[in-house]
């Protein structure tokens, strides 16, 4: 060391006070490379995964004990829908009739939250997860799980006859997006850990990892790659770990054996399939026939609406209360054989109203465990029609109960992988697999026929959003950065002085300039504000600029410049350095004007 460094250091304040300029220039850095490595390395999309599956697994876990909180403070009981018309018992003086007061309460209660702070929760939630994945990189803002979570458990509790997979779903979504967006993930990364958001948030409130994994494929990501369907099936692992942890171990429904006693018996189970895809249809088309009805006669405030139309909706409830809720005690007694046929069509449009309603009026919950009732209301009536009319063939009229939950949600959601799947570990049932899949088949085919909508595309497309359409090719997804980058400006070697390297950077045509290392290795970038931001730390300032020295997310050569923009956009930089293969050595250089420069010449080009 020189005498004069060695003077400099003897005149320089107490350690401490030196660390103080040099802390958070170091803990910046920090950050910046970890975040890198969870953006750029293999692994990466594992690590954010497994936190995403635990996080959501949490969620679900709090989102269940939410629902149960405000039934058992709306209704005095765990499940009003299996109490029939009996009191709450926090207001015994108002007999049965307390049940019209209480969606009004809840939707008082909910409703302006809602209209306040996240008018994207309202409704079913996964037609919204759908339109962030497709259409916006998969961005949905952080207070979505909050507003979700209290307005759907709100709703639920307090009668809303809506199921709580949806809000699950946007739940664990928003988390995921969440997660991505503050490590600021590519868009490809930032879609995957919003569906690994929805298989955890499954794959925890059912008990449920594979139905997860395949609901978050084929409704949310719509396409299978080895690096989504890895991630995807580590973060519904984790969610269902910590799900069990909570909340057991056992199948969510538990029904009795079935069996199919003869060959020809699958013929019945086929018509059940045609069936339950038009009952599927028909239930879309009620909930959207409902939702116009309800925004055609509502002419006040939006945060009025689910206060206004609980009033209807509690009439409905008196005079059926097993609607109340998501109604799975309802379901396992119908599937049980403890109703009627006449009872069971009853609760079957019931159901399709009462749901329908809830959503009309501006509720919060999901269409899936109200399409599983359905399906299992109509699916028991067919199976007692069945069983009087061909007693030797159907022996038992609970397993077409069984059957027609798959059915009619492959017929609503036209998913029916997910719909084989979910209902095999909703029910631990394997004996029914085979006229299961038959069933859904069929169902998903009719429905095919009958409609060009799912229950959840047909919302976006009301919108004017059709994710099945075409987009155009956008010219920066088709042009390689190494056709049109700029040449690489002068670098400064990681042991310039900063007031060599500040001279240097103002001088610079975009005011940042590359670091190298003294065998020419990249070592990142220093802007001009860093280095303006240095020279007024006084003592505790930097000797040289290696220790200024950032890492942007890097770009290659070989990159598409849709991705050169992203990465320009999301650090805020006016210029970032183009790499080799290698990422050790700078190759060119990028700018807005760059693109902006290619982007005239394919218009010409087109002109």
């Amino acid at each position: 060391m020189s005498p004069g460094k060695e003077l400099r250091t003897s005149a320089r304040p107490p350690a401490s006070s030196s660390d103080e300029g040099r802390g958070p220039i170091r803990a910046r850095r920090g950050l910046a490379a970890a975040a890198m490595s969870l953006r750029e390395a293999p692994s990466g999309v594992l690590v954010t995964a497994l936190v995403v599956g635990a996080g959501a697994g949490l969620g679900a876990i709090a989102f269940r004990w939410l629902i149960v909180t405000f039934t058992h403070l709306f209704s005095g009981h765990a499940d009003y829908s299996a109490a029939g018309h009996a009191s709450n018992s926090r207001l015994p003086w108002l007999g049965p009739w307390f049940i019209l007061l209480a969606p009004v309460v809840g939707g008082l209660l909910y409703g302006p939250l809602v209209q306040r702070f996240a008018r994207e929760a309202r409704g079913h939630g996964v037609p919204e997860v759908m339109f962030a994945v497709a259409q916006r990189g998969g961005r949905i803002a952080p207070r979505v799980a909050v507003v979700k979570s209290l307005a759907s458990a709100l709703c639920i509790g307090s009668g809303g006859s809506v199921g709580r997979e949806g809000p699950i779903v946007q739940i664990g979504s928003a988390l995921g997006s969440s997660i991505g967006q503050a490590l600021r993930l590519t868009e490809n990364r930032l879609r995957i850990l919003v569906a690994c958001g929805a298989a955890g948030g499954i794959a925890a409130t059912f008990n449920a990892p594979l139905a997860g994994v395949f609901f978050a494929m084929e409704l949310i990501l719509r396409d299978f790659t080895a690096e989504s369907f890895g991630a995807v099936v580590l973060a519904s692992v984790t969610a269902s770990v910590v799900g069990r942890a909570a909340l057991g171990d056992t199948a969510f429904l538990q029904l009795p054996a079935f069996h199919v006693s003869h060959p020809a018996e699958y013929l019945l189970y086929a018509g059940l399939g045609v069936l339950a895809g038009a009952a599927g249809v028909g239930f879309t088309r009620v909930l959207y026939l409902v939702e116009d009805l309800c925004d055609w006669a509502w002419r006040g405030p939006e945060w009025l609406r689910p206060a206004a139309g609980g009033l209807v909706l509690g009439g409905l409830l008196l005079a059926l209360p097993q609607m109340y809720g998501v109604g799975y005690p309802v379901l396992e007694n119908a599937i049980g054989g403890r109703y009627l046929i006449g009872f069971l069509l009853l609760l079957l449009a019931g159901k399709a109203l009462a749901t329908s309603l809830t959503i009309g009026i501006g509720g919060s919950g999901g269409v899936f465990a109200p399409s599983l009732f359905m399906g299992a209301m109509a699916g028991s009536a067919y199976g007692i029609v069945a069983h009087h009319l061909a007693p030797g063939l159907a022996t038992s009229p609970g397993a077409y109960g069984l059957v027609g939950m798959g059915a009619v949600f492959a017929g609503a959601a036209r998913a029916p992988i997910t719909a084989v799947i979910i209902m095999f570990e909703l029910t631990g049932e394997y004996s029914i697999i085979l006229p299961l899949m038959l069933a859904i088949v069929l169902a998903t085919v009719v429905s095919r026929v009958l409609s060009g909508d799912t229950i959840y595309t047909l919302k976006l497309r009301r919108r004017g959003v059709d994710l099945d359409a075409h987009e155009p090719v956008n010219p920066l997804a088709t042009t390689p950065v190494g056709e049109v980058m700029e040449p690489v400006p002068p670098s400064l070697p990681d042991t310039t002085a900063l007031e060599e390297a500040a001279r240097l950077l103002v001088t610079s045509d975009h005011g940042v300039l590359p670091v190298t290392a003294s065998d020419g290795r990249y070592c990142g970038t220093v802007t001009a504000r860093a280095a303006a931001e240095a020279l007024t730390d006084g003592d505790g300032r930097p000797a040289t600029i290696g220790e200024l020295a950032e890492l942007p997310t890097p770009v290659i050569a070989h990159d598409a410049l849709a991705d050169a923009l992203h990465v320009l956009v999301t650090t805020q930089g006016t210029g970032v350095p183009v790499l080799a293969d290698d990422r050790t050595a700078i190759v060119g250089w990028i700018t807005h004007q760059t693109i902006l420069g290619a982007l005239r010449t394919q218009d010409a080009r087109h002109g």
